[in-house]
Parts: C-alpha cells; structure tokens; sequence
C-alpha cells in the first residue's frame, strides 16, 4: 500500500524532473535561431520558445539535433501529469460527473500535446487548449469549494496568464515579450503542479478516507 502510495505521487515528480533535465540537453544542443533575430547562436531563454526545440530544424534552418531531447521530455512531462491528473479529483468537491470529466478532460489535453510539432501546433494548441481549458475551470471550482484556496488561488494565477499567452499570440501585439512570459507562464504551472501533488499525497497521511476537508492548504502542511 505505502509503495503504490509512494509511485503514484513520486511518477508526476520525477516526470517533471526529467521534462527538465532533458530539456536543458535540448537547449544546450539547439542550433540556432529565433524569430527575432533568425542569425542568432544556440538557443535564447529570452528570444526562443520552449517549442523551437521540438522541430526538425532550427529557425536558423540548420538540422536540430536537440529534438530527440525534447520530444522525449515532452513524453515524460505527459506521462507524468497524466498519472497526477487522473489522482486530482480528490482535491475536488464536486459531483461524480464533473470530477470524471474534469479527470479525462485534463488527460486528453496531455495526451494531444505529446503531438505538439512545427507543422501540427496550432491546431495541437488549439485542442490541447480546449480540453486544458475545461479540466483546469473544473479543478479550481472544485479546489476553492474543498477550501484549499491558496491552491485555487495559484491555479487562478496560472489560468490568467496562460489566457494572456494566447491573447498575445492571437493579436500579435507584444509578441517580441512572448518567449519570455511563455516560460513564465511554464514555471507557474510547473509549480502548482508540484504544490498540486503535494497536497494529494499530504492527504494520503489524513485519518478516515483521506480526503483534506475544509481545512487551508498552507495547514494541511502543519503538524
């Protein structure tokens, strides 16, 4: 029992770990390229997006011997989320059929993005987003009604400014600033995901059935 408890909060964490370690590999062996400045040198934290480095080539045009890297992160990443988002409706108060859809909405969104390639991302954006967008409404309505509110209020922050990425990329203005918030906007998730699992595996330790009540989240790690 204490080893499937372990696994199954241990899977989204190390999944998350090896999204990164691979993708700074990536980045390390990107080429070159950005669509601000196509002649530039290795990969740019500032000008590039994190999707560069799933493409056959660089922006410069060069072949992009990184992709391996990240296209094997982004597998991890999905594997790894997906064995948490199956496990989130425990934090959720809610009826049987939001947290089922909340459930399978949230995989499909990480199943579509392993797809995610130059030719492909927008319409993988689109239905990725799609999926994301209902699993992410139903989990924080679920959070802030379970009285986790410091997690549903960190899950707000990342749904706003997710919706700001898209904002930008639909209208075209502050594009140059992008790159940049779209790594913001990575980190954000990243760690609420991590605070995310936390939370499930703080209430695997709670007397009775588990489930955290109405008790603050910030408590939840209180002897």
């Amino acid at each position: 029992m204490h080893m499937k408890i372990r696994l199954r909060h241990w899977i989204p964490l190390l999944g998350m770990a090896l999204f990164v370690l691979c993708y700074l590999i990536a980045a390390g062996l990107y080429p070159g390229g950005s669509w601000n400045n196509p002649g530039q040198t290795g990969f740019s934290w500032r000008h590039n997006y994190l999707c560069d480095l799933l493409d056959t080539r660089a922006v410069n045009g060069v072949l992009n011997t990184g992709r391996h890297w990240a296209r094997v992160a982004l597998g991890f990443l999905a594997l790894g989320l997906a064995v948490l988002w199956y496990q989130l409706p425990a934090l959720a108060r809610a009826p049987l059929w939001s947290k089922q859809l909340l459930r399978y909405s949230g995989m499909a969104a990480l199943g579509t993005m392993v797809f995610l390639r130059a030719d492909t991302h927008d319409l993988t954006v689109y239905i990725a987003g799609g999926f994301g967008l209902i699993a992410l409404i139903l989990l924080l309505i679920g959070l802030w009604g379970q009285g986790l509110k410091t997690l549903a209020l960190f899950g707000w922050w990342c749904l706003v400014i997710f919706l700001v990425n898209y904002a930008i990329y639909e209208t075209g203005r502050y594009l140059q600033a992008l790159p940049l918030i779209q790594k913001i906007t990575f980190s954000s998730f990243l760690a609420w995901f991590i605070c995310l699992d936390l939370g499930l595996w703080r209430q695997e330790g709670q007397p009775g059935d588990g489930i955290a009540g109405d008790r603050p989240f910030e408590n939840q790690f209180n002897p």
